[in-house]
């Protein structure tokens, strides 16, 4: 169990983004993880009457950064994000790299450098809450597209945070999660967990379920991007010497060109 549990509330905006709420009862702080779009968060900061005091953005990519400005204007929350972006996105107030550590009431948050998506790309983790909030780096059972560094840096960034924790709950910024499974299957169509946690998916997603939260655990056993360094995988892909990166290169080429 979490030291210092936290409450959240996922939110979802535009077509498949995902915004995050995590509130601190006993601190009486409340967190917002990215800003998709205003609406939405304004209408789950009313639906909890949390008050917004910090906003956390993980890369200045449009569909994560467009209801920043609303909601900064509307709460006066303060505004950490990327220092690499803060020529891109103006709102914010403190810039952070890889390696800082900042406060939220009572918690340590650890911000860890994940370029690849973007080089910006910046992933949040709270040891005392177990929670992660990996933005477009570590989706369930999958990764996000290499569009600033490279595949190269991308594993390294997934392998990153695939070594937190294993019982962190991880935030993710997209549903992608039914699509990445079905693809995941492509690669390992042997993995039973794997099967097993595409049923569970779908069975969801019927019902239009979220499919996020994650965990590192889930990640490990399931998702083949952070499983690129697994002999089985290697010789899946008829790759068994290959280095780590080369595997999930490869992997992500294929689910470039799904």
């Amino acid at each position: 169990m979490a030291q210092h549990p936290l409450l959240t509330k996922l939110i979802p905006c535009r077509s498949d983004n995902y915004a995050v709420l995590a509130h601190d009862p006993e601190e009486n702080v409340t967190l917002l993880v990215d800003a998709p779009e205003a609406t939405a968060i304004r209408q789950a900061l009313e639906e909890t009457g949390w008050s917004l005091t910090h906003i956390l953005v993980t890369h200045h990519h449009f569909d994560h950064v467009d209801g920043l400005d609303d909601i900064k204007q509307a709460s006066g929350a303060h505004v950490i994000g990327p220092a690499l972006s803060l020529d891109k996105i103006p709102s914010i107030d403190q810039g952070v790299a890889d390696g800082d550590e900042i406060r939220f009431g009572g918690q340590k948050i650890y911000c860890l450098a994940t370029p690849g998506h973007t080089l910006d790309h910046i992933s949040y983790w709270l040891p005392e809450a177990e929670l992660a909030f990996t933005g477009d780096t570590l989706f369930a059972m999958g990764c996000g597209r290499v569009f600033e560094g490279t595949l190269r840096d991308m594993w390294f960034s997934v392998d990153k945070l695939a070594k937190l924790p294993a019982e962190t709950t991880v935030f993710c910024g997209h549903e992608y999660t039914q699509a990445n499974g079905d693809f995941c299957l492509t690669i390992e169509p042997d993995n039973q967990a794997l099967q097993q946690r595409v049923e569970e998916i779908k069975a969801l997603r019927q019902k239009g379920l979220p499919t996020i939260p994650t965990t590192i655990l889930d990640e490990l056993s399931t998702n083949s991007f952070v499983r690129a360094h697994e002999g089985e995988v290697k010789e899946a892909l008829g790759m068994a010497e290959a280095e780590d990166w080369e595997v999930f290169a490869e992997i992500r080429k294929r689910k470039d060109n799904a």
